[in-house]
């Protein structure tokens, strides 16, 4: 995992599929932006970034991939060369690592940095907009901050849509169908001290639970 890495630069979540389905992913970005803040969309058939990280090659330069085969998790290796096919198309997306260093910056911490882990993610009960023949719910982080600096940490991270922006909920994790905090999905528990309150981000892995819902033929993300 990268979080608290590459500072002052904008880490990205990665969904591929084949061009079949190329559109209706195009569709459910749009459709659901908070959650799948498109980047950049790559040409079918090829595996290097062109505008947002030029020369970059995303069979190669993430350090972990999930491999997806009627919606079932098949494999996890560190490239994707054996994988790639000519009627692929990459999708790269707006990851929240990248707002970290804004909220660091500012003297408001962020706990699985301090405590050297993963974010914890959640699968919600809240439904995504769904687009053609992809749909499936919402994935979430969740950071924990003091009552009094949630207003200060929701203005700063606002102005950065483009890496899911501001939280899309405060407070009881129940409301969003989250039964524990302390089980995560994906990522890492953290330490919710006395006096916090879980605030939760749209994720960028909200793709893999739509290719896990939906059951594409084959799909590659990034591994969380």
């Amino acid at each position: 995992q990268t979080a608290g890495q590459c500072p002052g630069f904008t880490q990205v979540n990665l969904v591929i599929v084949t061009k079949d389905v190329a559109f209706d992913m195009l569709m459910f970005c749009q459709r659901n932006p908070k959650s799948c803040p498109l980047l950049e969309v790559l040409d079918p058939g090829s595996p290097i970034s062109r505008t947002l990280a030029p020369g970059a090659d995303v069979s190669t330069d993430f350090p972990r991939y999930r491999v997806f085969e009627n919606g079932v998790k098949t494999d996890e290796v560190t490239d994707i060369k054996k994988f790639w096919r000519d009627d692929l198309v990459t999708f790269l997306l707006g990851c929240s690592f990248t707002f970290e260093d804004f909220l660091v910056s500012k003297g408001y911490g962020v706990r699985h940095i301090e405590e050297g882990k993963n974010v914890p993610m959640y699968q919600t009960n809240v439904p995504c907009r769904p687009a053609g023949k992809l749909s499936g719910p919402l994935v979430v982080s969740m950071r924990p901050f003091k009552e009094a600096d949630i207003p200060k940490v929701i203005e700063i991270t606002q102005h950065v849509p483009q890496v899911h922006g501001a939280p899309v909920h405060v407070g009881d994790p129940s409301a969003i169908g989250i039964v524990d905090v302390s089980r995560p999905d994906f990522g890492d528990a953290v330490t919710l001290k006395d006096g916090e309150v879980p605030v939760f981000w749209a994720c960028g892995v909200t793709p893999q639970a739509v290719l896990q819902a939906s059951k594409p033929a084959f799909a590659i993300s990034h591994s969380p």
